[in-house]
């Protein structure tokens, strides 16, 4: 296969995965605490031996490396709800999952049968001390503060953890709006927690629709490239074969 045919097949290649990260933007736009992602690329440019050009044409092969996720904050939806939390500035709740300790912006949280305070999923939401908390059935009036002090009509049961990280993009998603870190979580003051609220997705879906549009005409471009390409091919070998 010729230099220019590897180039367009990486470069569909690359418009294929950045297509399936667009769209997966766009399925979860309506997730609580959801962060948009992006494709990284990194381009490697040769200079072909040739061409009308002093030194040449320039080739490009372009491949992805990562995914960068955008960490910015997403719109404020008020619920009522004492259970839902948001949490205004950097941080993250700390949950105790299963596998160990997995961090969230999702703040839809709810009172389990055994009358602890858990994720949708049922996995605890741990306070400051690494401790999950309970709530007795006489407890029904719930306080939350902007410092994620949780307290009832029957005193203080703790503060809820909100830490935060050095390289946010570093975290990887594992599921249902966790995240893991191979970083030292540390304990953030600066963030405020907001009672009775949730974080939407930060996923802005007319900017999303308008790169998927650029992504499909991109894919198509090189598609009758590459088609034009195997003509080009096929009509060199046919001239080949007559002159022979």
């Amino acid at each position: 296969m010729e230099t220019t045919s590897i180039i367009a097949v990486s470069k569909q290649a690359v418009i294929r995965r950045s297509m399936s990260v667009i769209a997966n933007n766009l399925a979860n736009m309506n997730t609580t605490g959801y962060k948009g992602e992006k494709m990284m690329f990194v381009e490697h440019v040769v200079r072909s031996a040739g061409g009308i050009k002093i030194g040449g044409d320039k080739l490009a092969f372009v491949r992805d490396i990562a995914t960068a996720r955008d960490v910015s904050e997403g719109a404020f939806k008020k619920t009522g709800n004492p259970l839902d939390l948001a949490i205004h500035g950097d941080g993250f709740f700390v949950i105790g999952a299963p596998g160990g300790e997995r961090y969230t912006r999702n703040g839809n949280f709810q009172i389990g049968s055994d009358g602890q305070l858990v994720t949708r999923n049922g996995d605890p939401v741990l306070s400051d001390s690494g401790a999950p908390f309970f709530l007795s059935p006489d407890d029904v009036h719930i306080e939350i503060d902007s410092g994620g002090i949780l307290s009832t009509e029957n005193g203080e049961l703790g503060k809820i953890a909100v830490v935060n990280f050095a390289n946010k993009r570093e975290m990887r998603m594992v599921a249902d709006g966790l995240y893991s870190s191979r970083q030292q979580a540390t304990p953030t003051e600066e963030a405020i927690v907001s009672q009775g609220m949730l974080e939407g997705s930060n996923v802005n879906p007319i900017v999303e629709m308008t790169r998927m549009i650029e992504v499909h005409r991109a894919y198509e471009g090189t598609k009758s490239f590459i088609q034009k390409e195997d003509e080009r091919l096929k009509n060199m070998i046919k001239e080949y074969s007559r002159v022979g």
